[in-house]
């Protein structure tokens, strides 16, 4: 019977075990089934350069899925903040970018928000900031991105230590969802009516000379109709009806205004009334003030919040409220018309605890977009608490790969929709739902043992990473390497994922008996670029050190530099840096290449380059015009005139990944017949630029390093 809920394809697989989620893998379920058969011949017609490969996963859970809990504040571009269970798709939030030397806060778009259940840490701040997220989650530190937990065993990642200093501004505190008490509505009308509108009791004689009337007149004019829908929905709220109505039309120099009136004596009783001084103001009364004053007195401009007024009892009062919420402030000195201003202190973490406490109605005094991230907060890291549970938790994808997460840069989770592209499944299937061959080994055990098999060099990882997290559960590439080994089968290995280190032993043994091929793409040696382009993968640091590992193991270690990404990674500077740091870490020999476009990525990738680097978006169309997928000749010659040399100066060997044609003399990869003469090889890199392990001169790339090509954004 068809399962409506299993993944696309295997509704009536006959194979399947079991489905299984796990803890520590939330938010992916992994399908257990049963292969028939473990070598997969590649058709002659393809562009891969080798015959036989082995994948023992369809999917891949290299990407984290990043999660905090559902109360965490998010800035939103208006410079409101809302729960992040709150957000939407088509939401605009803040994000930041990095102009030049500086990262700046930005608008940027939400566009997924989902829910998952993980086990929840509590990441608390010198500032008294609370972050209750995932441990795969990352927050923006002073030396980069870093997760809250360090990798299982056998990985490696960057992680948060006690005095790791995040970026942002903080809250100040836990964080607190605040409602609109009647206290509140009172305190804000206060505030508003006293600071701005006008009230007016007088006596006039009547028009027919019999005698005198009482007039009363309540107006509030406001060129803001955010403050002004407050003030007349909260004087509803206490029973005062208000008729709204053109105040003064727009001219050059001044906006158009609009008012709320009253001419009713019990209007103007219960509106004094609601606006009198408390004896002892409450602290919701006091927030609600401090909303009030400031919208109606209040500025935010170059980083400075001030209240100005020449009511002595409203600057007092000012005062007063600000000290009962902890908020440090100065009077300045009066100026010649009489008013005076009091100044907040404490810079952006205050400026943004005040708005976030106090919850103002008029957003554009809120901007925060432009501004440089940088800030004197507190916001060192105190204390990491495992909270010993799992709970529902949140996260989002945004424009610019982040968002402000309780007032700290936080890293978004990452959609999959760019996997189609691997013809594996659609949107984050690719992520979620994993094919795990459980028999793997067993089925190719008895394949390479049959007297037709030829001992044919076998690849590893061309659709899907042998090494990536799902393997640190079930352990397929031990059996995978033994089985191989014990027929006399040469074989690489094509991975990102640093677990490579766990069965190095293995692998070493097994080099004496059959020709080994580690391979390990390291296309970014910048993090942050790195993240977008390749979420939830091994930095270039974790993967040099298993090049590293590898080498003291006794392998020569090959690493593919690749794709170069034009206008991004392919500036001498980024080049030589990244030979510098392989160098270093042991390697011989470098094999690079362009970045590679096909059809069906292309779309996503210039999406992604039109939120990240606009700039580049015209040059991109003319290197890659309409169905082109590979850069074109005079870029490459253009490369290699630059990589050639910079290769010499560091003492490696190298070349073009399309300095190979199918079939012809195997660079790293020998045959069975020449594997025990030849010293063993470890290349490190994955994908198309691994096909270049057992190839010849002009061939094109593989299809699965497209897809590792152009996983960007």
């Amino acid at each position: 019977m068809a399962d409506a809920a299993a993944l696309p394809g295997m509704e009536q697989l006959n194979g399947l075990v079991r489905s299984v989620t796990t803890p520590e893998f939330a938010g992916v379920t992994f399908h257990e089934v049963l292969c028939k058969s473990a070598l997969n011949h590649v058709p002659s017609a393809s562009a891969m350069p080798f015959d036989w490969t082995v994948n023992p996963y369809r999917g891949c859970s290299h990407a984290c899925v990043y999660c905090l809990s559902p109360d965490t504040l998010v800035l939103m571009a208006d410079g409101r903040s809302k729960r992040i269970a709150d957000v939407r798709a088509g939401d605009d939030v803040v994000g930041t970018r990095r102009e030049g030397s500086y990262r700046r806060y930005v608008r940027a778009t939400v566009s997924a928000q989902w829910t998952t259940r993980k086990r929840a840490y509590r990441v608390t701040l010198a500032d008294g900031t609370e972050l209750i997220a995932s441990g795969d989650h990352r927050f923006l530190t002073e030396r980069g991105w870093k997760h809250v937990q360090p990798a299982e065993a056998g990985s490696q990642r960057p992680y948060l230590t006690t005095n790791n200093k995040l970026m942002g501004f903080g809250t100040g505190g836990p964080v607190k969802c605040f409602v609109q008490t009647d206290d509140y509505r009172q305190g804000y009308l206060a505030g508003m009516i006293r600071g701005d509108a006008m009230m007016l009791k007088r006596e006039y004689p009547r028009s027919n000379g019999k005698g005198k009337y009482m007039a009363y007149r309540f107006r509030l004019a406001l060129a803001d109709t955010e403050a002004l829908e407050r003030s007349q929905d909260f004087l509803l709220r206490h029973g005062v009806s208000t008729i709204q109505r053109l105040f003064s039309v727009a001219t050059p120099q001044r906006r158009e205004m609009n008012a709320i009136f009253s001419s009713r004596a019990a209007d103007f009783a219960a509106i004094q009334e609601l606006i009198d001084w408390p004896d002892q103001p409450s602290l919701e009364w006091s927030r609600g003030f401090l909303a009030g004053i400031f919208d109606a007195e209040g500025s935010c401009s170059r980083g400075v919040l001030r209240v100005t007024n020449g009511d002595e009892q409203i600057l007092a009062a000012t005062t007063v409220a600000l000290e009962a919420h902890g908020f440090r402030s100065v009077r300045e000195p009066m100026r010649p018309n009489g008013v005076s201003s009091i100044r907040l202190l404490g810079g952006l973490p205050s400026r943004r605890r005040f708005f976030d406490l106090t919850r103002p109605a008029i957003s554009r005094k809120l901007n925060l977009i432009g501004d440089a991230v940088k800030s004197d907060a507190p916001l060192r890291v105190v204390s990491i608490e495992d909270l010993g549970e799992t709970i529902d938790m949140v996260d989002i994808t945004t424009s610019t790969g982040d968002f402000i997460a309780n007032g700290v840069v936080s890293h978004n989770c990452f959609a999959r929709g760019t996997h189609e592209y691997l013809e594996l499944d659609a949107g984050r299937d690719f992520d979620t739902q994993v094919v795990v061959k459980i028999n793997v080994a067993e089925v190719l055990g008895k394949e390479v043992r049959r007297g037709s098999w030829r001992h044919e060099p076998v690849m590893l990882g061309t659709n899907t990473d042998p090494y990536q997290r799902a393997e640190g559960r079930y352990k397929l590439m031990p059996g995978i390497v033994s089985a191989l080994t014990e027929s006399g089968t040469p074989f690489s290995i094509l991975t990102k994922g640093t677990l490579l280190r766990r069965d190095l032993p293995l692998l070493t043994e097994a080099a004496g008996e059959v020709h080994v091929s580690l391979a390990m793409s390291i296309a970014v040696f910048d993090d942050e670029l790195q993240h977008l382009i390749e979420p939830g993968t091994p930095n270039a640091t974790a993967r040099l050190e298993t090049v590293r590992a590898a080498t003291e193991a006794g392998f020569r270690v090959t690493v593919f530099l690749m794709p170069i990404i034009p206008h991004l990674t392919d500036s001498i500077a980024a080049i030589d840096h990244a030979l510098t740091r392989i160098k270093a870490a042991g390697a011989v020999r470098v094999v690079y290449g362009a970045l590679h476009l096909r059809p069906g990525a292309k779309q996503w990738f210039l999406q992604g380059l039109e939120t990240q680097h606009p700039e580049l978006v015209s040059s991109y169309r003319g290197l890659y015009p309409g169905a082109t997928a590979t850069a074109p000749k005079a870029y490459r010659s253009w490369l290699a005139k630059r990589v050639r040399p910079l290769l010499r100066v560091h003492g490696l060997d190298g070349r073009a990944e399309d300095e190979n044609v199918r079939g012809g003399p195997v660079a790293g990869l020998a045959s069975r017949a020449d594997a025990r003469a030849a010293p063993p090889i470890v290349t490190t890199s994955r994908g198309r630029a691994a096909a270049a392990l057992r190839a010849p001169a002009g061939a094109s790339g593989s299809a699965a390093d497209e897809a590792a090509s152009t996983r960007l954004f």
